[in-house]
Formats: structure tokens, C-alpha cells, sequence
């Protein structure tokens, strides 16, 4: 349920460069783009951060995600979005997703954007473990566990 030349979804282990995905969404008859664009932080609830790690059951993710930019257009009126994230190791600074809609008006990406963070973080299969300077967990999305 994709538009090809409108919607855009990638799992990765490469890095993400937040122009190139801008690129993606660029239309000229878009007014706005708006981004959201995750980084790993050094430190959670005062322990040191070395990594995050990244796992996914890719055919799933990318299906839940484009089932999300589907929705997500249901909603408002969107001209080109893309949702690509990492998967492997992410080091302390690096990006681990990027969401970039494009619209007419700045208020659809802007809501689209925030309701499809939340949305991933809930329902795609993509699984992170904190590496810590003194040992690592396996982390659950408190959106996951959110009842509706």
C-alpha cells in the first residue's frame, strides 16, 4: 500500500545522512519539510552509553512502517514521506532514524512526523540493546506497552 515514488522506507546498517532524506521528500509543491532525526545519546539515567544495538525483522518492519506512512496519510494531507532507520551498532552521536515528511502546510508534516515516532517506536519490530560501560539490557518502547 505505497505510493513508489512518494513514500520511502529503508532498514540499513549504513549511516544515515539527514540530506539525503530530505532530498527524498523534496517537491516543489511542498512548502514545508519537516524532520525528525534520532541520535545516540552518551548517557541514560546516569549511566554511560557506548552503543546502542539494532535488530529488526526487516520484511516486517518495512511493512509496518509503510502500513504507518499509509495511515499516517489517512490523517493528512502529506506530499512525500520516508522513514529509514538503522539497524547493527549505532555509536554515542550517530542517527539511528530519520523521519522526513513533506506537505503544502507546515502543521501536516509537523504532526505527521511526531505521530509516526510514536508510532514506530509502538509497533515496528525493530528491538534496541544500551551498551553501557558496565554491561548492557535489552530495551522495551514505553510506547509499546501503552494501551489504546
Amino acid at each position: 500500500m505505497s505510493n513508489l515514488d512518494k513514500d520511502f522506507v529503508k532498514l540499513t546498517s549504513e549511516n544515515l545522512i539527514l540530506q539525503d532524506i530530505v532530498n527524498l521528500v523534496k517537491d516543489d509543491g511542498a512548502g514545508a519539510i519537516s524532520t525528525f532525526n534520532g541520535t545516540t545519546r552518551n548517557i541514560f539515567k546516569g549511566k554511560t552509553v557506548i552503543q546502542l544495538e539494532y535488530e529488526s525483522y526487516t520484511p516486517m518492519a518495512e511493512k509496518v512502517l509503510f502500513n504507518l506512512i499509509y495511515e499516517a496519510r489517512t490523517k493528512w494531507k502529506l506530499t512525500k514521506v520516508a522513514i529509514y532507520h538503522r539497524t547493527g551498532i549505532v555509536p554515542v552521536g550517530e542517527t539511528s532514524v530519520i523521519i522526513a515528511v513533506s506537505s503544502v502546510h507546515r502543521q501536516e508534516s509537523l504532526h505527521a512526523v511526531e505521530w509516526l515516532i510514536d508510532q514506530l517506536k509502538e509497533k515496528a519490530p525493530i528491538w534496541k540493546k544500551e551498551v553501557y560501560n558496565d554491561g548492557s539490557v535489552w530495551k522495551e518502547n514505553a510506547e509499546s506497552r501503552r494501551k489504546v
